[in-house]
């Protein structure tokens, strides 16, 4: 007869590994860690998981916004090849960090209100920083000592954003919307340093102090805005 699995299980699974990847990393991490911070026996992890880079690509696979009921195909979950887990980790951060918004202000020709443009380019980086904040605090840790993840999440995907983010920044000072004075690249990486503060960093704060996280966000949004669009005359 097959083994019942407790309902809530996967979700205690997660929540367990979230936590101790984002503390010790991939390379760090025991199952017995995993195991102590559920509260349950070490040997039970492994009818789920075959090893402790199984559990890194559950975490991987199941992606930073999953969908309701989402589960794998199969248990336990097999050791999948350093490849593997870097092409998934792949995937599953270009499916997260797709800034629509952005991308949309790079094809525009025209740029009738560059105020709501920029407020809507800055919110929606924030939103996606902040919805994938302990995902993110787990590919960071693990690639402090990972070199594959390291490249790819620092240089292949950092860099990207930051590149799109000056690209942007140049073509508005060229039409006159943002200061002339501006370093596109200084002024991009401010965006980004910015939303990543308080989107993510600000969460793992030992000394955290009690503020509502709709204000901080759209705070955000407007001091950004404010620093960077260049006031109209007769505003």
């Amino acid at each position: 007869m097959a083994r019942q699995r407790p309902p809530d299980f996967l979700d205690r699974l997660i929540a367990g590994a979230t936590k101790v990847f984002a503390e010790k990393g991939l390379k760090r991490a025991r199952m017995s860690d995993v195991a102590r911070q559920m509260g349950v026996a070490h040997g039970s992890l492994y009818n789920y998981v075959e090893s402790k880079e199984a559990l890194f690509y559950l975490l991987v696979d199941r992606g930073a916004e999953p969908v309701r009921g989402w589960a794998p195909k199969t248990w336990p979950v097999r050791t999948p090849s350093r490849d593997r887990i870097v092409k998934r980790l792949r995937e599953q951060i270009a499916a997260a960090f797709r800034l629509a918004q952005l991308d949309a202000a790079l094809e525009r020709k025209t740029v009738p209100d560059v105020r709501t443009e920029l407020e809507g380019i800055v919110r929606e980086l924030y939103e996606r920083t902040e919805r994938t904040r302990e995902p993110a605090a787990v590919i960071t840790r693990s690639a402090a000592d990972l070199p594959d993840i390291f490249k790819l999440f620092y240089v292949e995907v950092r860099r990207d954003v930051m590149a799109r983010l000056t690209r942007y920044v140049q073509s508005r000072i060229e039409r006159k919307h943002f200061p002339p004075q501006l370093d596109p690249s200084a002024a991009g990486r401010f965006i980004l340093e910015t939303v990543t503060m308080f989107g993510r960093h600000r969460y793992a704060d030992p000394d955290p102090q009690p503020l509502d996280d709709t204000e901080v966000r759209e705070t955000v949004v407007r001091l950004i805005v404010r620093a960077l669009v260049l006031e109209q005359k007769g505003t």
